[in-house]
């Protein structure tokens, strides 16, 4: 059974890659890729293989354009830390609707899926099924942080940072009263962990909070630059594939 993953983070990428070869020694994962743009030019180039594992959310717009622009011959189960696109999902036939972190077994029953049965161009026998388990899913997100604080802890709310952002390997936390706090995780895993209404991936090296948001410009080549409140020093750019999306995550 042959894989294709559609991430445009990764690690992300390289742990599904991992999980899934770790499944069965049969599976084989033939590529991954990372924008819509090169999910619509792989599909066109490419025999499709049985199963795609697909995120949501990627640099360049929403996966589900990939299936305005070619006709996907493969299941697809989507990947993804949002719970909030599970009905589109369902309407391109996505058998299994997987929210992160993934565990091994959740993936297992999702393929299992697809071994079972043929999902039809026109319905999804599962589309009852999973809208019950999204609707069920208690999904939390993250509301605080705990830190080591002279000879005891100290805890920080979600609400009080304006700004997250890496730098050599290391994540920082911008409080709203301008003093910095060093955080243990990585982007990767805060953007799973942190409300997706509140906070925006605006590229590899910033989250942004929208309640800290202070101007947007236009910036050269269709780019758009942010500017956080106190946070001059930080040069903000959301590239012009990823534009779109953060319009649209702040018009709602």
């Amino acid at each position: 059974m042959k894989f294709l993953i559609v991430e445009d983070e990764k690690p992300n990428a390289n742990r599904l890659k991992k999980m899934v070869e770790q499944l069965d020694n049969t599976y084989q994962v033939v590529d991954m890729v990372d924008s819509v743009s090169g999910a619509v030019e792989w599909f066109n180039q490419n025999t499709h293989p049985e199963i795609v594992l697909m995120d949501i959310r990627l640099a360049d717009g929403l996966s589900f354009d990939i299936f305005s622009r070619v006709k996907v011959g493969s299941a697809v189960i989507f990947t993804t830390a949002y719970d909030e696109y599970a009905l589109q999902a369902f309407k391109v036939n996505g058998v299994d609707y997987l929210l992160k972190p993934i565990e091994a077994e959740e993936l297992e029953t999702a393929i299992a899926k697809v071994k079972q049965t043929h999902i039809s161009a026109t319905a999804n026998p599962y589309l009852d099924e999973l809208m019950s388990y999204i609707k069920q899913k208690d999904v939390t997100y993250r509301s605080r942080f705990l830190f080591p604080y002279k000879d005891g802890y100290k805890t920080i709310n979600v609400s009080e940072i304006d700004l997250i952002y890496s730098e050599d390997k290391n994540t920082h936390l911008i409080l709203q009263n301008g003093t910095m706090q060093m955080a243990g995780q990585t982007l990767e895993e805060l953007e799973e962990q942190l409300d997706p209404a509140v906070f925006f991936r605006a590229n590899r090296q910033y989250i942004i909070n929208i309640n800290s948001i202070e101007s947007i410009h236009n910036h050269f080549n269709g780019k758009l630059k942010v500017v956080v409140r106190k946070q001059t020093q930080h040069e903000i750019l959301v590239s012009k594939e990823k534009a779109p999306l953060f319009k649209q995550w702040l018009d709602r």
